[in-house]
């Protein structure tokens, strides 16, 4: 049996700046609000030195989306690891509006860790998966 993913959370307040023309999130904020997540959860178990020597890119997003989130909403983002290879990890978050629990996306992310230096893949070693198990 292996044990459920550890989830990280972070909640944002739907700014005027979120907004597109029809008074709603921007679908493209939501990729940065993935971002966002993906970055912090990346700062809570990492460390200066390995900040200093490897960076995460993305290199493909599936994106759903269920409703529609407005001013002043309070988002709960949620990310987790999934799934790896040995250079490319899943990502798994989703977006959910805290006031009545409504599921409003969820996406799965690959992404690549590199070599901040060279710009090459980086080999996923257990050191790494266990920082995120």
């Amino acid at each position: 049996m292996t044990n459920p993913p550890k989830i990280f959370e972070y909640e944002i307040v739907v700014l005027p700046e979120h907004l597109d023309e029809s008074d709603h999130v921007n679908n493209v904020v939501y990729v940065q609000f993935m971002q966002e997540i993906a970055n912090k959860h990346w700062s809570s178990v990492s460390t200066a030195h390995l900040e200093d020597n490897v960076i995460w890119v993305v290199r493909r997003h599936e994106i759903d989306y269920f409703a529609e989130a407005f001013l002043q909403d309070t988002l709960l983002l949620r990310t987790w690891t999934g799934e790896h290879t040995a250079v490319t990890w899943i990502r798994y978050c989703e977006i959910i509006r805290k006031a009545d629990q409504k599921k409003i996306v969820t996406s799965k992310s690959v992404w690549v860790m590199l070599d901040r230096q060279t710009g090459k893949p980086k080999r996923i070693d257990d050191k790494m998966l266990k920082r995120f198990g």
